[in-house]
């Protein structure tokens, strides 16, 4: 019987599984951050080049000082920055000396363990990147073989990209990362153990999601063939499309034989901390759910399935997801069959939902699907084809596109946008508009602490605050009374 260590992924991949990346602040974070530094667990995964963007986007808070005061607050337990190939943030494709300097910033602020999860399974790409890592001094390299299914990728297929990850001294450990909760019980007993082989005395950790409620079953079977790590979220963050919940993973390994040492009462605070969250918050909580054969046609992950119905709620087009989620399928296997994850996830569902509400298909094209097909983010695994290329080679895009220079080299970036700011600043302008920085920087430093029981109520008289028609607000409960009175308004003839 094995001993099973735990990655937790419910303020990465739970929250943006189930909550568009949404759900999670400074505050939120740090509230809870003392009870998972006591769990025990051998890594958090924290953060990525899209949180960092919702983060001063939306929040209009500074990624750098959450991810440093989450670093103090969690000394016992590695934080993860979850990058996909050379990208920071921006969709753009990055230069080697601007990965590096992404990279030890990111080490400079509390980052100890980085998983590189090339979207093109791109072998070379992951060992180039574990190589600037630890050069910058990061402690722990990580690399994903991204579970598809695409009638090229074999067990042979991975088994030959495990074999050249491990060989690199620059990479710790590797992991099966299957997005989409695709694989199989009956695929990971003959693929897992291949992969295993191969990888030799290198640690093999396994993260999948419950989509079609396959990842918990596989996660049972894991340490059979060899896994060591799994990779699970908690409480309402963790299920439905998101991550297996750590709780129920942690008691059916033990109840087969195998050893997980954790502390079981904070990881039952963890897990109550979630739901907690997500029922002050309003938002939706992970659930079981069915098998679905259909969902090998489109393959979306956990974390794009919230994404897609979020921007299809805001643009009111929520009753186009079954033909968007059909047309997306359609639109993979035209593209040569890309893996469906970031950036690639972004790129076909935004190109499913143009050939969708347009007349014709192919009619507009994103700029980033454009590049994908001028090979900017490699090759794809078979020939995009022929009648969609020459579409697209026909737009005047396109034409603009294939004369575009690449990132400029990092002193002339950094003289044009600002030579005198901090690297963590440079980043984000390098990377965002200027205007949501300015934002951010303007909106100063936000609470650090966060309490879900009374931000119901918080929420309620931020709301009446506003309101004009309120003169009075009386708020009592058993040995408590509040009350608020303003100026009643003034009505005119």
């Amino acid at each position: 019987m094995a001993n099973i260590q735990i990655v937790e992924t419910s303020l990465r991949d739970g929250n943006q599984s189930l909550w568009a990346a949404l759900g999670i602040d400074t505050a939120k974070t740090l509230t809870i951050a003392p009870v998972m530094d006591r769990v025990g667990f051998k890594a958090i995964d924290f953060i990525t080049s899209t949180h960092m963007g919702v983060a001063v986007r939306y929040k209009k808070e500074d990624p750098w000082e959450r991810t440093r005061l989450m670093a103090k607050a969690t000394p016992n337990t590695p934080l993860q920055f979850l990058s996909t190939g050379f990208r920071f943030i921006s969709w753009e494709t990055a230069s080697p000396e601007f990965m590096k300097l992404a990279f030890a910033t990111l080490v400079k602020n509390g980052i100890r363990r980085f998983a590189l999860a090339d979207p093109m399974n791109n072998a070379d790409s992951a060992i180039a990147c574990a190589r600037m890592i630890k050069e910058v001094g990061g402690e722990y390299v990580v690399a994903a073989l991204v579970f598809t299914i695409s009638p090229i990728d074999d067990d042979a297929r991975y088994v030959e990209r495990a074999r050249k990850l491990a060989a690199s001294r620059d990479i710790d450990a590797l992991y099966v990362k299957d997005p989409g909760g695709l694989l199989t019980p009956l695929r990971a007993r003959t693929m897992i153990p291949a992969v295993k082989a191969a990888t030799g005395d290198k640690p093999l950790e396994l993260h999948s999601h419950c989509t079609i409620g396959l990842g918990e079953l596989v996660y049972m079977d894991a340490p059979e063939w060899g896994v060591e790590t799994v990779q699970c979220a908690s409480g309402a963050a963790s299920d439905g499309i998101s991550n297996p919940p750590a709780e129920r993973v942690v008691a059916n390994l033990r109840e087969l034989g195998h050893e997980i040492d954790v502390d079981d009462q904070a990881l039952a605070e963890v897990g109550r901390y979630f739901t907690r969250l997500a029922e002050a918050e309003g938002l939706s909580a992970g659930r079981p759910q069915a098998f679905d054969a259909a969902y090998f046609h489109h393959q979306l992950p956990g974390g794009m399935t919230g994404t897609m119905r979020r921007h299809l709620a805001e643009s009111r087009l929520a009753h186009l997801e079954g033909a968007v989620i059909e047309e997306l399928g359609r639109v993979r296997q035209e593209l040569g069959w890309p893996i469906v994850m970031t950036p690639f996830s972004q790129m076909l569902l935004t190109q499913a939902v143009m050939n969708v509400t347009r007349q014709e298909r192919y009619a507009v094209v994103a700029d980033e699907l454009i590049r994908y097909t001028l090979g900017r983010f490699g090759k794809p695994s078979l020939p995009i084809a022929p009648e969609v290329m020459d579409r697209i080679d026909s737009l005047p895009r396109t034409y603009e596109l294939r004369q575009e220079p690449g990132m400029p080299p990092l002193a002339e970036l950094r003289k044009r946008i600002g030579p005198t700011l901090s690297d963590e600043e440079f980043l984000l302008r390098a990377t965002m508009p200027g205007g949501q920085v300015d934002a951010m920087k303007a909106a100063g430093p936000g609470t650090q602490t966060y309490n879900p029981d009374v931000a119901p109520v918080l929420q309620l008289l931020r709301r009446l605050a506003i309101r004009r028609d309120i003169a009075r607000l009386s708020v009592e409960k058993p040995g408590f009374r509040l009350e608020l009175k303003g100026a009643p308004t003034r009505r005119t003839a």
